[in-house]
């Protein structure tokens, strides 16, 4: 009983918005990162939680996935944002150690991760979970979790897909987005990088190519993506603009993020819609309290006032 009126000791519940990675989400709450900036833009309507890990590759997220994402826990969340794939594309160091992931391990890496968070519609058309059907003689029409309402289901279908996705995903309602890796500025990591550090091998090229293969995975999944690697380096002085130190971003590199999060989630087709403009704002009505106006006999209700962002976002 007290563990549960600990988990509603501040309420009302929000939809909750994770931010799931390494460095570049572990530090997207410092000087002006774009964790920052979702909060803001979703103030009163969602929680944006952080879950960053400075210096992870994803064998590490695998290794606490178990952890960070429940399956049982009482509330699961709306959308979870996932980024790994800079330290796992690091050039692999002599000795054996550090975070370099060889590019197959990591799209498995990534695959894992997705398919625990939600198992997409259009894995589940797999040749794999098509000849299951068939084993069983299961006339389905899929689509998504609703298909289990569709008349045409049968009650034994509905029952081994309702399995299926208990077994492998922590809720159908969760949305997914990628971010890809992002560019580097070679020249800067050399002039900038500690030598307490032993040689770090980080170049654009690999960047690209774990950047395309996280791309191609999310195409393969149905999973939203966020092309980093693209969206930053659109701006003509990116090098200088977007980064602290050649890896990490800069106030300008996370308007970029949070330019193309918002896109991602005005475009998306989702209901409930996940973009800000369309979630309702928390004990927004109208009250007396509120500020008066000029004609002395109304108040102004501030609830959806955005003055004070240097940027109006979309």
């Amino acid at each position: 009983y007290i563990a549960h009126r600990e988990r509603e000791m501040v309420g009302p519940t929000r939809p909750q918005f994770v931010l799931f990675g390494s460095s570049i989400v572990q530090l997207s709450f410092s000087n002006g990162g774009w964790g920052s900036i979702l909060s803001d833009i979703y103030a009163r309507k969602a929680d944006i939680l952080l879950r960053g890990y400075f210096g992870w590759n994803s064998r590490r997220a695998l290794q606490v996935l178990d952890k960070v994402f429940p399956k049982d826990a009482p509330v699961q969340p709306s959308l979870v944002i996932v980024y790994f794939g800079g330290n796992d594309s690091m050039g692999p160091h002599t000795s054996g150690l550090g975070p370099h992931v060889p590019l197959p391990e990591y799209v498995e890496n990534m695959r894992k991760i997705a398919l625990h968070l939600k198992v997409p519609f259009l894995y589940l058309k797999g040749a794999s979970f098509m000849r299951e059907i068939v084993s069983q003689n299961m006339p389905v029409i899929l689509g998504s979790w609703s298909s289990l309402k569709d008349p045409y289901c049968s009650v034994g279908s509905r029952g081994f897909i309702k399995r299926l996705f208990e077994n492998q995903s922590l809720s159908d309602t969760i949305r997914i987005i990628f971010l890809s890796c992002p560019p580097v500025d070679e020249d800067k990591i050399r002039q900038t990088t500690s030598k307490v550090f032993s040689e770090l091998v980080r170049t654009n090229e690999l960047c690209k190519r774990y950047s395309e293969a996280c791309k191609d995975l999310c195409q393969e999944l149905g999973v939203k993506v966020v092309d980093l690697y693209t969206s930053i380096q659109e701006r003509d002085d990116w090098k200088n603009a977007c980064f602290t130190d050649g890896i990490h971003l800069s106030s300008e590199g996370s308007e970029i993020v949070v330019a193309e999060i918002l896109k991602v989630l005005k475009e998306a087709e989702w209901e409930p819609s996940l973009h800000w403009k369309s979630m309702p704002t928390e004990f927004s009505e109208d009250s007396p309290y509120d500020l008066v106006a000029y004609d002395g006999k109304t108040t102004l209700n501030p609830s959806e006032w955005t003055y004070h962002r240097q940027i109006q976002w979309d």
